[in-house]
């Protein structure tokens, strides 16, 4: 078997929960877990976050594989349904929906459902993604309250820059302002804003990077957060060669030994969704210790400096992101996110959950 695995550890999952309700105590928790769960499997986060109060998710097959699973949690659909015809499963299997935008209010008002369901009206603070603007979230929020197809209401909204030096403080005075007077439960933090700003935290908080143990806020740290890695990416060396001064290395020759140089193969590239973009110099670690890439990754492949490392040898174990380097440190190097690494990887790659 090709040795390249990523083993999702639960334990550190529940850990990173904790987290969220040391920030947040006073909050229940809808752990945001679309994208197969950042890249992680949906089932496989769902156990390991099943002391969340909710699980919020982008598509309606998603929402019915949890309860399938049996997972008796308030489900979230985050973008809302996409069609008239899907607000009968949503119902039915007791699945909650984002409305962002006036015909969706429609489908409800026109709908004839089998129990009615909780809704959460989306206000646009600034993303200006989704959402109703403040001056007519208003007149949203009560269609929605004289709706029989409507059993509840949240207020919610989504920070452009809560993980940024602008903060909250402007698009929370146009919620507020937007919502005055409304007597509804709010869900309005995600996880920049549980760690930055409690005044947002309100009923529900939404975290979503932070369970997954990379950071939200890109000049601090995951580790400065007391997060901990769920994911670790690893391989192994598969082959090793010797640079003389001068000798090139992999497509376009980007890279030239200056000195004698050990060069370790790596068991991954990016059709296991390591990052083509990501420079020499990119850290990565063998049998524990840091080390570089050197040339351009390839689909299969990717070079590791191993002259600083003369235990290392074909075998060697390669940690391509997890407890010894951040998947941070990756997505800096590369220009990127910890979201789009982690989402990235591929079917390719072995999956294993473990519960240390």
């Amino acid at each position: 078997m090709r040795p390249i695995t990523a083993t999702i550890h639960l334990a550190a999952l529940q850990h990173n929960l904790r987290r969220v309700r040391d920030y947040a105590p006073h909050a229940r928790t809808m752990a945001v877990v679309k994208a197969n769960g950042y890249g992680h499997g949906l089932l496989n986060v769902a156990r390991g976050l099943a002391e969340a109060d909710g699980f919020a998710v982008l598509r309606l097959q998603e929402a019915l594989e949890l309860r399938a699973a049996g997972y008796q949690q308030t489900l979230l659909l985050l973008e809302g349904v996409f069609e008239s015809t899907e607000l009968n499963a949503a119902a039915d299997a007791g699945v909650s929906i984002v409305v962002h935008a006036e015909h969706q209010i429609a489908m409800l008002e026109q709908a004839s459902l089998p129990v009615p369901i909780a809704v959460f009206v989306k206000m646009n603070t600034g993303m200006n993604r989704l959402g109703f603007v403040p001056q007519a979230f208003a007149s949203a929020v009560a269609r929605l309250a004289a709706c029989p197809q409507v059993s509840s209401i949240t207020l919610m909204t989504h920070f452009a820059t809560a993980d940024e030096a602008p903060g909250i403080a402007s698009a929370l005075q146009r919620f507020e302002a937007g919502a005055a007077g409304m007597q509804y439960p709010k869900s309005l933090a995600n996880s920049a804003a549980i760690l930055r700003h409690p005044e947002s935290h309100a009923d529900w908080v939404r975290p979503g990077i932070m369970l997954y143990g990379a950071t939200p806020v890109q000049s601090v740290t995951a580790a400065h957060f007391g997060l901990q890695a769920v994911m670790h990416l690893q391989s192994e060396l598969i082959a090793v060669q010797t640079l003389p001064p001068g000798e090139s290395l992999g497509y376009g020759a980007t890279f030239v030994a200056e000195r004698e140089t050990r060069v370790g193969i790596v068991a991954c590239g990016y059709a296991d969704g390591y990052p083509r973009h990501a420079p020499g110099g990119t850290p990565i670690a063998v049998a524990g210790q840091v080390s570089k890439t050197l040339g351009r990754v390839s689909m299969d492949m990717l070079f590791v400096d191993i002259t600083d490392i003369p235990a290392a040898d074909i075998g060697s174990p390669v940690e391509l992101w997890g407890a010894t380097i951040p998947v941070d440190a990756v997505a800096e190097a590369c220009g990127t996110v910890g979201y789009e690494l982690l989402c990235a990887v591929t079917s390719r790659v072995n999956f294993k959950v473990v519960h240390g």
